[in-house]
């Protein structure tokens, strides 16, 4: 049988539509995660997003960087938002602990998941759901995202990023890889391949900056700001 004979065989289940009620409820609990997040962060004042490995531990390179980094950002008057888990996150938060600066830590609801890390604020501890739910926040109220290496998550963050940028659905930001070794790979593919085959434009090149320096890292943030207005992207 061919596969196309084989899709028409398809029938719907009797049962397919017995999620309907369940599917409708869930638009209030998605709006519920909007709320909590916009009511918890819309005072927050500038931050900045950091992402990376939660399977880095510390004393891990990445780990101590992510720490040192997070806390000469916030010694610059930014908070610092993670997905308050282990790993980079925890480093991160940690490292806002201890420039002074705010500590957020955005969850999610994951199977085996290990909780929050011990370095974010109380008052700024939100749990989200939703994957989608989560990402707004990290853009909303980020006026900048610092990259370190990390899975399929921190792409998903990374590309997230770069794609309403590019397509002007949000304010421009500085977004920066740390971590020329791990990085390299996918910048030179976006370079040679992407580029190359005009799937993306040279401008696009322009969206990101890769470095090895945490203080370049928090220069190019900082410097940014010195030519543009700190709000909320959109």
């Amino acid at each position: 049988m061919s596969s196309k004979e084989q899709i028409n065989k398809l029938t719907v289940p009797d049962n397919f539509g017995d999620s309907h009620e369940s599917d409708v409820w869930s638009i209030f609990k998605i709006m519920g995660e909007f709320v909590e997040g916009y009511d918890k962060l819309f005072k927050i004042g500038p931050c900045v997003s950091i992402f990376g490995s939660a399977r880095m531990d510390e004393g891990d390179a990445y780990y101590d960087m992510a720490q040192q980094t997070a806390k000469k950002v916030t010694e610059r008057g930014f908070g610092i938002i993670t997905g308050g888990g282990p790993g980079v996150m925890e480093a991160a938060n940690k490292g806002a602990k201890e420039g002074g600066g705010k500590s957020v830590g955005l969850g999610i609801t994951l199977p085996h998941e290990q909780g929050l890390n011990a370095y974010v604020d109380n008052d700024y501890i939100i749990n989200f759901h939703y994957f989608f739910a989560r990402k707004v926040m990290f853009v909303k109220y980020a006026q900048g995202f610092i990259v370190f290496p990390g899975g399929f998550g921190t792409l998903d963050e990374f590309f997230e990023a770069m794609t309403l940028i590019q397509t002007k659905k949000v304010n421009p930001f500085p977004i920066v890889l740390i971590g020329t070794d791990y990085w390299s790979g996918l910048v030179d593919w976006i370079t040679d391949t992407m580029l190359a085959n005009g799937t993306i434009s040279e401008e696009d090149i322009d969206l990101f900056h890769l470095t090895d320096d945490k203080e370049e890292a928090v220069e190019i943030i900082c410097d940014f700001y010195q030519k543009h207005t700190l709000s909320p992207n959109f």
